[in-house]
């Protein structure tokens, strides 16, 4: 039976992800005894970023946010998202 090591205490996440980086896990758990689990209520992380378009284009996304009752940020993170897709089953 192999003997797994101990996982250290870590200050913070960005000690425990430079951690990670440079050791594996399979050295600290026992993968095989590992059951799926799912966190339905999890949101992704988001980044605030500034972006800067002309006012007619905001206006244009603003006009088609109202006809689908979404806010316009939304649908400009949908039309990313679309967009993303296709150009990377594209490469």
């Amino acid at each position: 039976m192999k003997k797994y090591k101990k996982i250290p205490d870590f200050k913070n996440e960005e000690e425990e992800r430079n951690f990670w980086e440079s050791h594996d896990s399979a050295d600290f758990i026992d993968w095989k005894k590992a059951k799926k689990v799912t966190f339905p209520n999890l949101k992704p992380t988001t980044k605030t970023i500034s972006l800067r378009l002309p006012e007619y284009i905001l206006d244009e996304l603003k006009m088609l946010a109202h006809k689908r009752d979404v806010p316009y940020q939304s649908l400009i993170k949908i039309f990313l998202k679309e967009r993303i897709n296709q150009e990377l089953k594209e490469m």
